[in-house]
């Protein structure tokens, strides 16, 4: 088939709706203030709401952006002349709420209908951001989780999470029924402790392989209540300034709670939403990223339109993070500039210097990443002609030569992206861009020998963060090309691949074992894992242990998901006073 006749067999999904002029202005039902502490009491609104009551929510939200706006921390120097231009993690609190999106595409009334929340209902929750308490869930009370600020330095403030005494002891408990290989141990733990955050993210993780996707966002919801009843005042989630050490296990709940709702909430069809999360992710801990933000940013921004969003981030990153050698990056930005080419009463002029950056960028993009352009076509049912497929440099050659860590990033970029690369003109773009790649390739130009040479010089070997990053994408053409020691370890959902340098805070009690402690490393950490566990220093025993692992860890997964359908979440025993809070004056 000939290359200018790209045939695509799929249809592209329609991922862009319309937003109504009318829901424009429409906010979301939250507390217009940016303090969560003093949201208490704020959230009642009357029934009938005219137009005077929207001008008044206009200028209060106006008034809260131009706060936040003043509050934002960007991570570049700001040159004066560009005081109006946000900071790249620019956060605003109406955006985390998901209704705020829905609104704009569907209208207020097929949103909320003529229901409004009613927050007498709600006596024994408070208001809160990021997620809206539900009656359902059983009766809060302080599980034993708090914030301190360790410190501040230059305007920025460092906090950490802290577990209670009697926390620390349901979290040993919480260990031991994993340990136990009985689901009917982390079912009982958490019906007692409705709020514990790693029981509810491992049962999560159960209800979404189960396909209960309600339970499995309701449980994170909750996880995400508990963390927001617990934060410091001076803990904010849209100034950029509030940062959390990934290498405190305490504080890694949080970040993981946080993806797996950004997640759920890019699935349900509100990207804008998701990629609000996704910059407050990155602005916990924007140097050490321990969750490899930067490679899901763009495709949240993509699907959201948000096009000089990546290209803010990348023109600002650049020079000190190396954005063009992922390939996400390399790929979108060109794609960023493409879509702005094709905007309607654009000026002729300016079309033209964008399409033109857009067809520099993605050349360069595939010199440099030319493993990346078959499996895209044939994720996006698009056959090419000969002349592509039979060229050594697209050829089957680009993956097998690839380096293991490059492998990755190219699978994870496919497969999350590929929708993005449907659209007809997106394609006949595309096929354009390679038929000049291949002019550049035959004429021996000097940039393919460079990239070549890069190529081979980086991407020996893929960080933790990416590792786990791939884990938690869930994405099977970058795990299938995940390394053995990532793969052949036991991943739990509640801490997938802790880091090797982790701060502890407080450690568990050690259990009493039988004979000598002459064991090696691998031993001791299949034993912490298998209170049973018991072996010589033998490789094939080493292997055998790590089958019956394996074979533990999928029993555990079968038969919590056959008993979840039966769960009864009953309220913990209360006191006289159920307000009382034991730790509040220690």
């Amino acid at each position: 088939m000939p290359m200018s006749h790209f045939y695509q067999i799929g249809s592209a999904d329609i991922e862009g709706e319309k937003i109504s002029p009318d829901e424009e202005a429409e906010k979301p039902n939250r507390n217009k203030t940016s303090d969560p502490a003093k949201n208490d009491n704020r959230d009642t609104e009357k029934a009938d709401q005219n137009d005077n009551d929207a001008a008044a929510d206009d200028n209060i939200d106006l008034l809260l952006e131009n706060l936040e706006q003043s509050n934002g921390l960007s991570l570049q120097n700001d040159d004066s002349g560009v005081s109006d231009r946000r900071p790249v993690l620019h956060v605003e609190h109406r955006n985390l709420n998901p209704e705020t999106e829905l609104k704009r595409y569907f209208g207020a009334r097929a949103v909320l209908g003529d229901q409004r929340p009613r927050q007498r209902n709600r006596q024994f929750h408070r208001t809160t951001w990021m997620t809206s308490p539900k009656d359902s869930w059983p009766r809060f009370s302080r599980p034993g989780i708090s914030m301190t600020l360790l410190e501040t330095k230059d305007g920025i403030h460092y906090f950490t999470f802290e577990h209670s005494r009697e926390y620390q002891q349901v979290q040993f408990k919480f260990l031991d029924a994993v340990e136990s290989m009985d689901p009917n141990n982390i079912v009982a733990l958490l019906q007692l402790n409705p709020y514990h955050i790693d029981s509810l993210l491992q049962l999560s993780d159960v209800c979404r392989i189960q396909e209960d996707q309600e339970m499995a966002r309701d449980l994170i919801e909750r996880a995400l209540y508990s963390f927001e009843c617990a934060f410091h005042p001076l803990f904010s989630l849209t100034s950029g300034t509030s940062r959390l050490d990934y290498l405190r296990p305490e504080n890694r709940a949080f970040y993981l709670a946080l993806y797996k709702h950004m997640m759920f909430l890019e699935k349900r069809g509100c990207p804008r939403t998701a990629l609000e999360y996704c910059k407050l992710i990155l602005s916990l801990d924007p140097d050490s990223d321990p969750l490899c933000m930067l490679l899901l940013i763009d495709f949240l921004a993509l699907r959201s339109r948000e096009y000089q969003s990546v290209l803010q981030i990348y023109q600002d990153w650049e020079e000190h993070r190396n954005l063009s050698q992922l390939p996400n990056f390399a790929f979108s930005t060109a794609l960023c500039y493409f879509h702005l080419s094709q905007q309607e009463n654009i000026d002729p002029e300016e079309s033209h210097k964008q399409r033109h950056k857009a067809d520099e960028l993605l050349q360069i993009a595939l010199i440099m990443f030319p493993a990346v352009l078959m499996p895209l076509l044939d994720l996006c049912t698009v056959q090419p002609d000969a002349a592509v497929t039979s060229h050594s440099f697209f050829g089957p050659n680009s993956q097998i030569r690839q380096l293991p860590a490059l492998a990755e990033l190219t699978g994870l970029y496919v497969g999350r992206t590929y929708t993005l690369w449907r659209e007809a003109a997106v394609m006949l773009w595309l096929e354009e861009t390679v038929k000049e790649v291949l002019r550049r390739v035959d004429a021996k130009d000097p940039v393919v020998e460079d990239c070549q040479n890069k190529r081979k010089q980086r991407y020996q070997s893929a960080p933790r963060n990416i590792h786990r990053h791939v884990l938690l994408s869930e994405i099977k053409e970058a795990t299938s090309t995940l390394p053995l020691e990532v793969t052949t370890q036991p991943v739990m959902g509640f801490d997938p691949l802790p880091p090797l340098d982790s701060v502890m805070s407080y450690t568990r009690p050690e259990r009493q074992r039988v004979g000598a402690s002459n064991e090696s490393t691998l031993s001791l950490f299949f034993r912490s894992l298998l209170p049973n566990f018991n072996i010589q220093e033998d490789d094939m025993e080493v292997a055998r242990a790590g089958q019956e692992l394996n074979q533990e860890v999928n029993r555990l997964m079968v038969a919590m998901r056959d008993m979840l359908a039966n769960i009864r979440f009953q309220e913990p025993p209360r006191e006289d006073n159920p307000y009382r809070d034991d730790d509040e004056w220690d």
